[in-house]
């Protein structure tokens, strides 16, 4: 896949991870309320995709027929989307750390957008207990009016996809050229929301990139 021209090195990027429920939207949302940081979920792409580009009615061809959006295509639409946010200066990467949550969804997105993210850290908000999963996923589908996700059988199926695809992310995360970098940093999702969100800013407080910036700063 070619690279769309950009007057920018790659985004230094937090990526908050883990099971449907555990509350990686939450976090990131609070992390993009912080001055520096830049939260981008996965489903602001699609939200603002405009269907009369190439590149939306590509999304449209596959959604229309029911199909999955193919890995290439969703981190194009992704790359389109941060792009826009860099040149109207939404986005200021050279001051600003991006938060993603909700992509790269699989291995195969993460190796697609390694020429765009230098990835700093990997948040694996952990909660083994599924059972507490699927309380989450139900209180917010009610909430939301989205019945048809209350649905327990739905539940486990997202469950089960993440396991399946999204949760080896993890393993590329702590292996191969990221071996020894300790990029992955587990935190207790079962935790109070906002203990939550003081584990993960502890962790940043002690990243190298961090201190740096403050040193800037001074």
């Amino acid at each position: 896949m070619s690279a769309n021209p950009k007057p920018f090195e790659r985004f230094r990027t937090f990526l908050m991870f883990g099971a449907p429920g555990s509350g990686k939207g939450t976090q990131g949302k609070v992390l993009g309320t912080i001055p520096r940081f830049h939260h981008m979920a996965c489903g602001d792409v699609f939200r603002s995709l405009d269907t009369r580009t190439s590149l939306g009615q590509e999304f449209v061809a596959f959604s229309s027929r029911g199909q999955l959006v193919p890995d290439e295509t969703t981190v194009k639409l992704w790359r389109a989307n941060i792009h826009d946010r860099v040149t109207t200066h939404n986005f200021k990467p050279d001051i600003d750390f991006l938060v993603l949550d909700g992509i790269p969804r699989n291995v195969e997105q993460a190796k697609f957008m390694e020429q765009d993210i230098d990835v700093v850290q990997v948040f694996h908000l952990s909660c083994p207990d599924r059972s507490e999963l699927t309380r989450r996923l139900r209180k917010r589908a009610l909430k939301e009016n989205r019945f048809d996700d209350a649905n327990e059988e739905v539940i486990a199926k997202r469950i089960r996809t993440y396991e399946e695809e999204s949760k080896p992310i993890l393993d590329y995360y702590s292996s191969g050229k990221y071996t020894g970098r300790n990029m992955v940093a587990e935190v207790d999702a079962s935790q109070p929301p906002a203990k939550v969100v003081l584990d993960v800013l502890s962790r940043i407080m002690q990243l190298d990139v961090w201190k740096e910036r403050e040193k800037v700063r001074v």
